[in-house]
């Protein structure tokens, strides 16, 4: 199987574990993620995600790849990262409160390589608002789907230029 065999059959098993979540989702939840398609490299996305999240006032904890089960099958590519994100104190506080919440914590951004584009994607806060139904989280949340969408929107226009 070819590598970009590989990334098609990933993207439909992605994309057929998105649609059985709708299904089975009460209508309540909103999309369960945030996708920007970005008509840039890679590289050139790569960097101008770090730097926007870093703007945005946050900081990178690390950046891990997700590709090594292809590398392991012999295909060679460094185009899967996961970009793990947050504010160090604000996440401390939160996990010291709601120890619920590790599993999300730090944020996370997909980033991978599609053809000549870029695909960053992460999870809509809307939805993390209903599994937690708290004023201070939604509060949280609200902050986060926003910081996270102009992220997203520095980062488009950094790979523009």
């Amino acid at each position: 199987m070819t590598h970009k065999s590989h990334q098609k059959q990933a993207i439909r098993t992605w994309q057929l574990l998105v649609g059985v979540l709708a299904l089975f989702s009460s209508g309540v939840f909103a999309d369960p993620l945030i996708m920007r398609r970005m008509d840039a490299n890679f590289p050139d996305t790569m960097v101008a995600l770090q730097t926007s999240i870093t703007e945005q006032g946050y900081a990178i904890s690390r950046v891990q790849r997700v590709d090594i089960g292809l590398t392991k099958t012999g295909h060679e590519t460094d185009r899967y990262r996961l970009v793990f994100f947050g504010k160090g104190p604000e996440i401390r506080s939160l996990l010291n409160k709601y120890p619920q919440l590790a599993p999300y914590l730090p944020l996370k951004i997909v980033i991978y390589a599609e053809a000549d584009d870029t695909i960053v994607l992460t999870n809509n806060m809307e939805n993390m608002k209903q599994l937690y139904p708290d004023e201070n989280l939604a509060r949280v949340f609200d902050t986060w789907n926003q910081d996270i969408v102009e992220i997203l929107e520095a980062t488009r226009q950094r790979t523009e230029n």
